[in-house]
């Protein structure tokens, strides 16, 4: 479902690339009409549909770019080869037959906002062309120049234009599926640059025109297919990750029932407070996979010690104490994980320096363990245990600002309650009963409210 405030949206989109490619068609007109210096253009119908049939191949078997839904065309490099070639209202032309892709599924609101906002793209791009003094129509040698810095700059508008609109429908659109904000900013760096990168045929292809007219575009398809099957395997490397995260999470879960998405909900809070306190795209992806596998070390330690019901003895406690390095052992050789294994290594260090298994204090804890100890302690708290029911998020709030200086960072407590506030949390359902029961954890040894009590010998 498309919310009311994106349908909005999409008609105010729509609406303004119908108004502003009829204004500059007729300013085109008569300033073709009082031209002294005609340009020198190829015929004006035959590449205007060659660019539009390029671009609806390119815009029709997008690529998937995460493991996340995200897709890349290289539709621009289209459009932009129609900005040199035609001029600004052209290149709208063509980024408007999005409307006609046949990719699947692609419901109205998608059409009409897809060829608006490519449109609108187009046609900025244009704009940026002409006043960088740009010189439409067929490349000549001696006008390289000044064409490589006006098409600089309206590639990079183009890119701008495109991804501003998608951002503006992927905000007022957010608690719909349509459009999936995680995914869009999860690979925005990668998609700018691919973007951008791309962009670049559309010059190749005008520069072609003068010799090879229309079969420019058919050939400039083949480093463009190259590059979506290049895209392909980038994507299946992203699933392949995210697949073995998902093992490790299911292989600890299965040693306590009551903690069935205990990995994704830390993954989710660790990437909340990354993002409010603005950590770069790389590192959230890494505390990502952190927040997955932060408890991956309880593989490590004995069932029974993990399911005691009464207090520990000085060895069991130990083991439990064990659990991170054991992580660290587990995960050290995939390479992918980088940062994230000093968050799964130390997420157990308290800012007092009497945690473990190093009893590091203040920012001798890496930003990593710091930041998943706030969102593994909260998830804790508001999940239902087999001792107990899940407590109120204001309760975990609390226990939260009561711990800053002592268990926790208050700097992340504050980005983390600032982040709830922000969006909302969703509160897990209570697990049933398992059908063996030798598998209930009675006590959550990442509970602060429940602290682990040592029998002394």
């Amino acid at each position: 479902m498309v919310s009311r405030a994106a349908w909005l949206y999409i008609g105010l989109v729509v609406s303004v690339a119908a108004v502003l490619v009829a204004a500059f068609a007729k300013r085109s007109m008569i300033l073709a009409q009082h031209s002294a210096h005609p340009a020198h253009y190829p015929q004006p119908l035959i590449t205007l549909i060659a660019l539009q049939a390029l671009f609806l191949v390119c815009d029709s078997g997008k690529a998937p770019l995460t493991a996340r839904q995200t897709k890349w065309s290289p539709s621009s490099s289209a459009t932009l080869a129609a900005v040199v070639l035609l001029g600004p209202v052209a290149a709208a032309f063509v980024g408007a037959a999005a409307v006609l892709s046949a990719q699947r599924p692609l419901r109205l609101a998608e059409r009409l906002f897809n060829g608006a906002m490519y449109a609108i793209s187009g046609l900025a791009a244009g704009e940026a062309y002409l006043a960088c003094n740009g010189i439409v129509g067929l490349p000549r040698t001696g006008h390289f120049k000044a064409i490589l810095l006006a098409f600089a700059a309206a590639a990079t508008v183009h890119v701008i234009a495109n991804h501003g609109m998608i951002w503006g429908v992927n905000r007022l659109n957010r608690a719909s599926g349509a459009w999936r904000r995680e995914g869009l900013e999860s690979s925005l760096t990668l998609l700018l640059a691919s973007d951008l990168g791309y962009a670049s045929l559309g010059m190749v292809i005008a520069s072609l025109w003068e010799i090879m007219s229309w079969f420019a575009a058919v050939l400039v398809l083949v480093p463009l297919f190259i590059a979506r099957w290049a895209m392909g395997q980038f994507t299946e490397q992203q699933r392949a990750y995210a697949a073995t995260m998902n093992a490790f999470c299911q292989a600890v879960e299965t040693k306590d029932y009551y903690t069935r998405g205990h990995g994704d909900r830390v993954s989710r809070g660790a990437v909340m407070i990354a993002r409010q306190i603005r950590m770069s795209a790389d590192r959230t992806e890494a505390i990502r996979f952190a927040g997955m596998l932060h408890d991956v070390g309880k593989l490590g330690v004995p069932t029974q010690v993990l399911q005691k019901t009464g207090p520990l003895s000085e060895d069991e406690f130990a083991a439990i104490q064990l659990h991170p390095m054991r992580g660290l052992e587990i995960v050290r050789e995939i390479g992918f994980l980088f940062e994230a294994l000093n968050g799964i290594m130390h997420h157990h260090e308290r800012i007092d320096g009497r945690g473990y298994p190093m009893g590091l204090a203040g920012h001798e804890i890496p930003e990593f363990a710091r930041i998943i100890a706030v969102a593994d302690a909260f998830d804790s708290m508001t999940t239902t245990r087999s001792y107990r029911e899940a407590k109120s998020i204001e309760f975990a709030l609390s226990e939260l600002r009561s711990g800053a200086g002592t268990q926790f960072d208050p700097v992340v407590v504050e980005a983390f309650i600032a982040a709830i506030e922000q969006e909302q949390w969703q509160l897990p359902e209570p697990a049933g009963e398992p059908a063996d029961l030798t598998t209930v954890t009675v006590k959550d040894h990442d509970d602060p409210t429940a602290p682990l009590r040592v029998v002394e010998p």
